[in-house]
């Protein structure tokens, strides 16, 4: 499947936002902006790192985002025991014909939550780096290629401190975005009590693999001017030298930055990349790959706040 032209392929992805929307709120109310951010990270091909605390419906989230993407869909449950090839798969002897079998694990399957990563330790947290990176897993030294379109949603409660491992940095960078899932204002909790005081509805599903992995290869044909690669690349490099990070952004930062940009654009309906794009998105994708120093911490200061203030120190060129 392929789309004619560009302006085809920014017409059907901002139908597709909007059909999904009125899906996904079939069963959970007050997270537009988090399920906006999951389809703008898997039209760019991207994985994403949801946290919140327990009871945000995050899990609930993903499960009806695959429903609604018509994709199969597989969730794994992180505990300190989960081994790496709970994971992946791993052989296993036939008695019969006295043979080994490959027995695939869940992360054979388009749409892979792992719930509470971070309370796995970090080899098997590490399971997952091969297929994020490359979308392929080896197993006894056979390389075998997941399923198209894949995507990884992660969660993690911020809040426990005990039982949990801390992600490495290395495995962060592969996320697109680090979503946090907060509190639904009081408006939306209230809906929320009626939505489960009724029949629950099931939503319907509004695209197919196959579309999703044309619009995925599509991605790249959207517009973006010279002058914003060059904002990109000062945005990133402006972390570099702030003086309350002791991390800034990497190179690869600047690439899904500009990825992002670019689904960001097609969720609004547009064939091209603004400077509104970039900035919508720099939070999402520069958050989890800063690190800030301690007295900065100390201070109370919030890489949200440093993302902003990066935004509005870089003058927009016209």
């Amino acid at each position: 499947m392929e789309f004619p032209d560009i302006n085809e392929l920014a017409r059907r992805v901002g139908e597709l936002r909007t059909q999904l929307l009125v899906e996904v709120n079939r069963v959970v109310v007050g997270l537009d902006d988090v399920a906006d951010q999951l389809l703008t990270s898997l039209v760019a091909g991207g994985h994403v790192l949801l946290e919140g605390v327990p009871g945000t419906a995050k899990t609930t989230l993903c499960r009806t985002f695959s429903q609604v993407l018509g994709i199969d869909f597989q969730r794994i449950q992180f505990t300190p025991d989960l081994l790496p090839t709970d994971v992946t798969g791993t052989q296993i002897l036939n008695r019969q014909s006295s043979e080994f079998v490959l027995r695939k694990g869940p992360v054979f399957c388009q749409l892979l939550l792992a719930d509470e990563l971070n309370r796995a330790p970090a080899r098997t947290q590490s399971a997952l780096l091969e297929a994020m990176q490359e979308q392929q897993v080896t197993i006894e030294g056979e390389t075998l290629p997941l399923p198209e379109p894949f995507m990884v949603l992660a969660t993690q409660n911020p809040v426990e401190q005990e039982g949990v491992y801390r992600l490495p940095e290395a495995q962060l960078d592969r996320f697109l975005f680090r979503v946090n899932v907060g509190y639904p204002d009081r408006e939306r909790e209230i809906d929320m009590l009626a939505l489960h005081s009724r029949q629950p509805e099931t939503p319907q599903a509004v695209t197919t693999p196959e579309e999703i992995v044309a619009i995925q290869n599509g991605i790249d044909q959207v517009f973006g001017a010279k002058e914003l690669h060059s904002y990109i690349v000062d945005l990133v490099r402006l972390s570099r030298d702030h003086e309350d990070l002791v991390l800034g952004a990497s190179p690869r930062a600047a690439i899904f930055l500009m990825k992002a940009a670019r689904a960001h654009a097609l969720l609004r309906g547009l064939p091209y990349v603004t400077h509104e794009d970039i900035q919508s998105i720099a939070l999402p994708v520069l958050g989890h790959r800063l690190i800030l120093q301690p007295e900065a911490e100390m201070e109370g200061r919030q890489i949200a706040d440093i993302v902003d203030e990066l935004i509005h120190s870089l003058p927009v060129l016209k």
